[in-house]
C-alpha cells in the first residue's frame, strides 16, 4: 500500500485507526465531489469536526491524503480481481468482477461500506505519488487482461479496456436507479459483454467512417488550438491538474496569449465539453444521414468517433472530468452527457425492433458505448500499432458489437 508514508509517532491504537478512517472517508466524499484538487486538509477536518493541524498529524499533505484515498480504492478492485480470478473460466470470471461491482456501488449506497474515491481524477495527482498509484493500476489491468486467457494480446487488451471503462462507468449512472435494480443490471450488462450488441453473423458495416474535418474546427485557429491542448491536458491530467500555465506551455506561448484569446480556463473547458458534445452529435446525424440498417447507422457513428479519436482530429474530452468541474458547470455539462447517452440508447432500441440488433438491455448498451466511445483515447498508442486506423476500430469495436469472447472478431477489415 502506498498511503501515509509518514510513520506515527506513537504505535497504532484502534482510537488512531479509527480516526484515520474517519479522515479518509471525509477526503474520498470530497475527492468525488470535486476532484482531487478540489480536496483540501481544510475541508476535511471541518468534515469531522477537527482542525486542519490535527489532520496533518495522520497525513502532512493534501497529496498524501489523497494517494491514500486512491490507494483504498485500488484495494477494493485488487480483491474484487482476486476473487474474480478464482472463477474457472473467461465468462466466469468477468461475471464475477462485473458483479462484485455492481454489488460494492449498492453496498456503499446503502452505508453498509465505506465510500470509496472514483479514480478517474488520480491523473490530476503530481509528484511520486501519481507515478505509484499509476503503476499499481497497470498491473490490476493486467491481471485483468488474464481473465481471458491466452490470445491476440493486442485484441485482449481492448477488451480489458472496455470492461474496465465500463466499471469505473457505473457511478455517473447508477445512482438513476433503486439499489433493488442492482443484480438485473448487473446480469444486462454481462450479457452484453457476453454476446455483444450485433447478431451472430453480422459483420462491421459502416457506411460511413470519418467526419468531415472541418467539422470540428473553429474560425479562430489559436482558440481551437487552445481547446484541443486543454482537451488533451484535461485527459492526462484532470480538471484541476490542466492549468492555464500547462494550457500555454503545451503551446509554447504565453499566459497573455491565453487571455487575449480567451476569458479564463472555465469558459474554455466549457468551449471544451461543447466542441465534444458537438462532434459527438454530428457523429450521430451523418451515421443517420448515410442510411441502411440502425446497425449499419451504429456501426457508422462508432467508426467515425473512434477515428477521431484515434487520428489528429482528436481527442475528446473524457467525461470523466465532470466531477471535478465547479458545481454550475457540472450540472450543465452532465445534462449534455446524458442526452447523448439517450441518443444511443434510442438507436439500439430502434436496432432491436428492426431485428437488427441483439435483444439487450439499451441502457445498458447506451452506457457501456458512451464509456468505450469516450476512453477510445487511451490507447491511441495501441491503434497506432495495428496494421492500418480501420483495423484499429474494428477491432476495438468489436468488444461491444461481437462481445468480449469471440474467438475472431466478425468484421471486415476492407471497411472504411
Amino acid at each position: 500500500m502506498l498511503g501515509n508514508t509518514d510513520k506515527p509517532k506513537k504505535a497504532v491504537t484502534p482510537r488512531y485507526r479509527a480516526k484515520r478512517d474517519l479522515i479518509l472517508d471525509a477526503a474520498a466524499r470530497r475527492i468525488n465531489a470535486a476532484g482531487a484538487h478540489g480536496m483540501t486538509l481544510g475541508d476535511v477536518a471541518a468534515s469531522v469536526g477537527m482542525n486542519a493541524t490535527s489532520v496533518t498529524y495522520y497525513f502532512r499533505r493534501r497529496e498524501q491524503l489523497a494517494a491514500a484515498c486512491y490507494d483504498q480504492s485500488l484495494d477494493r478492485i485488487e480483491g474484487i480481481v482476486t476473487d474474480a480470478e478464482r472463477a474457472a473460466g473467461p465468462r466466469e470470471r468477468v461475471r464475477a468482477y462485473v458483479a462484485a461491482h455492481f454489488a460494492q456501488h449498492a453496498a456503499i449506497r446503502a452505508q453498509h461500506a465505506r465510500p470509496c474515491a472514483v479514480l478517474s481524477d488520480l491523473r490530476a495527482l503530481d509528484g511520486p505519488e501519481r507515478a505509484a498509484l499509476a503503476e499499481r493500476y497497470r498491473g490490476l489491468l493486467r491481471r485483468i487482461r488474464g481473465f481471458f486467457g491466452n490470445g491476440d494480446k493486442a485484441l485482449l487488451t481492448a477488451r480489458t479496456h472496455v470492461l474496465v471503462e465500463a466499471t469505473l462507468w457505473l457511478p455517473s449512472w447508477l445512482n438513476q436507479h433503486d439499489l433493488d435494480e442492482y443484480p438485473r443490471l448487473s446480469a444486462r450488462m454481462v450479457e452484453l459483454f457476453d454476446g455483444g450488441l450485433a447478431l451472430p453473423d453480422a459483420a462491421w458495416a459502416p457506411r460511413r467512417t470519418r467526419l468531415d474535418p472541418g467539422m470540428a474546427a473553429d474560425e479562430d485557429g489559436a482558440r481551437h488550438n487552445f481547446l484541443m491542448a486543454a482537451t488533451r491536458l484535461i485527459n492526462e491530467r484532470g480538471y484541476r491538474g490542466a492549468s492555464v500555465e500547462r494550457i500555454a506551455s503545451e503551446l509554447n506561448v504565453t499566459k497573455g496569449s491565453f487571455y487575449h484569446h480567451l476569458g479564463g480556463k472555465d469558459e474554455l473547458v466549457v468551449d471544451c465539453f461543447t466542441h465534444s458534445f458537438d462532434v459527438q452529435v454530428a457523429a450521430l446525424r451523418l451515421a443517420e444521414a448515410a442510411g441502411g440498417s440502425q446497425w449499419e447507422k451504429l456501426c457508422s457513428a462508432m467508426a467515425m468517433l473512434l477515428d477521431v479519436q484515434f487520428s489528429d482530429q482528436g481527442p475528446l474530452l473524457r467525461t470523466t472530468a465532470l466531477h471535478a468541474l465547479p458545481p454550475d458547470l457540472r450540472g450543465q455539462m452532465a445534462a449534455r452527457t446524458n442526452h447523448l447517452t439517450r441518443r444511443l440508447a434510442g438507436m439500439v432500441i430502434d436496432g432491436i425492433s428492426e431485428g437488427t440488433l441483439r435483444a439487450i438491455d439499451p441502457l445498458v448498451a447506451s452506457h457501456a458505448l458512451a464509456a468505450m466511445l469516450n476512453a477510445a483515447y487511451e490507447l491511441r498508442n495501441w491503434a497506432g500499432e495495428r496494421p492500418d486506423t480501420p483495423s484499429a476500430i474494428a477491432d476495438y469495436a468489436s468488444t461491444l458489437c461481437h462481445g468480449l469472447f469471440a474467438a475472431t472478431p466478425l468484421v471486415d477489415r476492407r471497411a472504411g
